[in-house]
């Protein structure tokens, strides 16, 4: 009886080791632990964290040890009796020393830490980052290169109505492309609300604050894809806005650079031709998903009160359609409209209120034009104009 008791534990012992494993497995894909990171200052400070976890374990261990001891060696059952005294001028010195000691070990190379992050010195590309609701615009200050990076999940995944994919919620359409070996200043700065920027393996968490710039680097060891988020709550779709960093040789990234700014000048050309109506209903589409849907609903419902509807609103529908175009351009000042005059082209612009206002029985039947949103862009700058194009059947 005795020997089947001692197999049956230890099978019992074998299986919880095998259940134990199986966890282990499991739990290593959440990344429980830091990243180790691509770039000097991400090494530093998961050795420092390192160090860090070793001591509070080691204190731990102690700690809890002589608690254990005490508990059970020291227990009234058993017939001990506690021991009477006042206190001990020794043993307070000393566990006051010990911690004092342990936290300025600490605090010398984790201020070492702290000053080379702020190192921005010899940089040899500057890289301006701007948050807003709800994406990251991109300024390359040296090559003259200027680009928002917004959230590319398709809208049936969030939804629920198509299978999420593998970067469900960490994928943008344009990543940030950065040379590897090549040291890095990132000027952090927001234009409306507080975000934060925030790439776990390169080591950077900065504040986006408005009025402020914040200063980050990096020098990425390892070419590959780096992904973060914002990481400050700065309103209704703040889990929507991913950072990607793509690291490429120093060849691909100059390949690169030269790409952009040739794309931009066939932009600056072409950006005032016309478009067919299925063309706008399709980029309208996209677009309004990605930039619109948030607050005014995919149907256009809204979010009421403070996201009005757009199904049948006098904006989607009435005249003067340059009214409905320069909401979407200079917003609405104190509300929750933003301007996307910077964020948005000509050709984006016009898709969307094409779409708005031929979407959820709108029907207008009003096809709008890049030409049209170019147009009303030079109101603030020259009214007098526009007034006499106006007179002239130029604006609807």
């Amino acid at each position: 009886m005795h020997i089947k008791v001692k197999v049956n534990r230890w099978v019992i012992a074998i299986l919880g080791l095998c259940l134990v494993s199986h966890s282990f497995a499991a739990v290593d894909s959440w990344q429980l632990n830091m990243y180790k990171g691509v770039t000097p200052i991400s090494h530093d400070i998961y050795q420092l964290h390192m160090i860090a976890m070793l001591i509070c374990a080691v204190i731990g261990v102690i700690v809890f040890g002589v608690m254990i001891y005490s508990l059970i060696y020291h227990r009234k059952s058993i017939g001990h009796k506690a021991a009477s005294f006042h206190d001990n001028k020794r043993l307070e010195l000393l566990w006051t020393a010990i911690p004092f000691f342990i936290l300025v070990a600490l605090a010398i190379p984790a201020t070492k830490v702290l000053i080379d992050m702020e190192d921005t010195a010899d940089a040899e590309v500057t890289i301006k980052v701007i948050g807003s609701q709800w994406k990251w615009q991109y300024q390359y200050l040296d090559q003259g290169i200027s680009y928002y990076s917004s959230l590319s999940t398709p809208y049936n995944q969030i939804t629920n109505q198509q299978k999420k994919g593998k970067w469900y919620l960490l994928e943008v359409d344009k990543p940030v492309v950065v040379p590897v070996n090549k040291k890095i200043r990132f000027l952090v700065t927001s234009n409306d609300v507080v975000h934060s920027w925030w790439v776990p393996e390169l080591g950077i968490k900065r504040d986006a604050i408005p009025g402020f710039m914040h200063e980050a680097w990096a020098k990425i060891e390892k070419p590959g894809v780096y992904r973060g988020q914002c990481a400050e709550l700065c309103g209704i779709n703040h889990g929507f806005m991913p950072i990607v960093v793509r690291a490429v040789s120093q060849e691909t990234f100059q390949q690169w650079v030269a790409d952009q700014q040739r794309i931009t000048s066939t932009i600056d050309k072409s950006k005032l031709d016309n478009m067919s109506r299925d063309d706008l209903m399709t980029l309208g589409r996209n677009k309004y998903e990605q930039v619109c849907a948030a607050c005014h609903h995919v149907k256009g419902t809204g979010l009421p009160p403070m996201y009005p509807a757009l199904k049948g609103s006098s904006i989607s529908v009435g005249r003067p359609i340059s009214r409905h175009i320069d909401l979407i351009l200079n917003g609405v000042p104190g509300s929750a409209m933003q301007a996307y005059k910077d964020q948005l082209s000509d050709k984006e612009i016009a898709a969307i209120v094409t779409y708005e206002r031929n979407a959820w029985e709108n029907n207008t039947n009003d096809v709008i034009q890049p030409a049209d949103v170019a147009q009303v862009r030079e109101v603030r700058k020259a009214p007098v104009k526009l007034v006499q194009k106006a007179k002239t059947g130029g604006l609807r």
